[in-house]
Parts: C-alpha cells; sequence; structure tokens
C-alpha cells in the first residue's frame, strides 16, 4: 500500500510538472518575435509535453480505478477530471496564443520586406496609421493573453484547493462510518451475548422444573404405592 501511495505522489508531481513546462512554452510561444521556424519548435515542444501529460493522466486514471478504498478513489477520480480539464484549458489558450504570435511574425515580416524595397509606393502604402493600428492590434492581442493565462492559473489553484477540500470531506465521511460500523459491531456482540444468556437461563429453569416434578412423582410413587 506504502509503495502504491509513492507511485501516485510520482505521478501528481509529473503532472504538475508537464502543466507548468505547457504554461512557460505558452509564455515563449505568446513572446515569441520570430522567426517561423523558432516558432514552429516551441509548437513541437508544446506537443510532446501534452502527450507526456496526456499519458501521465491516463496512468493516474489507472491508479484511481486500481484504489481498494471507494473513497480514495472517488477522490482520485475527481482529480483527474480536473486535471484533464486544465489540460483543455491549456490548449485553449496555447491555440490563441499560436494565432497570435503567427500574425505578429507575419507582419513584422512584412515590414521587414517593405523596408527593404527601393519602390517608393511600397513605403506609402504603409502609412503611419496602419503601422500603429497593427501594433496596437498585436499588444491587444497579447495582453487578453496575458490575462488569460493568469486566469488559467487562478484556475488552477482554486481547481487544487477544491480538490483538497473534497479529499478531506471524504476522508472524514469515511472516518464516520468506521465509527459507526465499529459501534454496530459492539452491539451485535452484546445481543449476541445477551440472546446466549437468555438461552442458558431457559434451559436451567426446565431442568429445575423437570426435577421437581420427577421428585413429585417419585414421593407420590412411595406414598400410594409403597409395593411397586
Amino acid at each position: 500500500m506504502a509503495s502504491s501511495d509513492v507511485h501516485v505522489r510520482i505521478c501528481e508531481q509529473e503532472i504538475l510538472k508537464y502543466d507548468l513546462e505547457i504554461k512557460a512554452l505558452i509564455q515563449d510561444i505568446t513572446e515569441c518575435t520570430g522567426p517561423q521556424s523558432k516558432l514552429t519548435e516551441l509548437n513541437a515542444d508544446v506537443k510532446k509535453s501534452f502527450h507526456n501529460l496526456r499519458l501521465r493522466i491516463q496512468d493516474f486514471e489507472q491508479m484511481a480505478l486500481e484504489q481498494d478504498k471507494e473513497s480514495e478513489k472517488q477522490a482520485m477520480m475527481v482529480q483527474v477530471e480536473g486535471h484533464r480539464k486544465q489540460m483543455l484549458s491549456n490548449q485553449t489558450v496555447w491555440r490563441k496564443a499560436n494565432l497570435a504570435s503567427k500574425l505578429s511574425i507575419d507582419n513584422m515580416e512584412k515590414q521587414a520586406l517593405l523596408n527593404g524595397a527601393d519602390s517608393a509606393v511600397r513605403q506609402r502604402k504603409m502609412t503611419k496609421e496602419g503601422l500603429a493600428q497593427t501594433t496596437s492590434d498585436i499588444t491587444e492581442n497579447l495582453m487578453s493573453i496575458s490575462r488569460m493565462m493568469a486566469q488559467q492559473v487562478q484556475q488552477s489553484e482554486e481547481t487544487m484547493t477544491s480538490l483538497a477540500t473534497s479529499s478531506r470531506t471524504i476522508q472524514e465521511t469515511n472516518d464516520e462510518f468506521k465509527t459507526m460500523t465499529g459501534t454496530i459491531q459492539l452491539g451485535r456482540k452484546l445481543i449476541t451475548k445477551y440472546n446466549r444468556r437468555e438461552l442458558t437461563d431457559k434451559l436451567l429453569i426446565f431442568l429445575a422444573l423437570a426435577l421437581f416434578l420427577a421428585t413429585v412423582l417419585y414421593i407420590l410413587k412411595k406414598r400410594l404405592f409403597p409395593f411397586l
């Protein structure tokens, strides 16, 4: 049982490690300024971390199903559900960060091409207002992603707090059930003991009555039929 608890804790630590890795990679994608090959490399790392995280969650779920106590099984299944929700939330943030970063890199590459061109016509098309609007849009997207990541971190903390509270409640309920079970077993032993004692008392009374009747019959026989 102790070995099983160690495996469970190791699995939980690895799930937390991959979750933090994914969040850090998403932050790197948000701050990525190019080139596209760098963004592609970061996305490959994110996919690998998601794959590892998914496997560890599956391992944790299997450990939950193998628990002997129903209370521990239910508490671990609640944690599994929380980990999966957090993973789906990270995937949503990752897609948005990836899209914003791609747009930012595309705009910067276009700007570099325009700056390097000799044609004055192309330079006039990219007005200061357009550049300002593009920069504003990119900044707004990055700020939105940052806020979303902050909300995800807060939700993760709330989820972990909720899981801890649920685990304590289930454990307390299990302890109460154990106490009630002990009381019921003690009552059952007392009732069995009293039933046995009652049966013994009845048997003794029956034997005493039989002895009494036998004595009376013997006396009557001697007095009424002395010749027998």
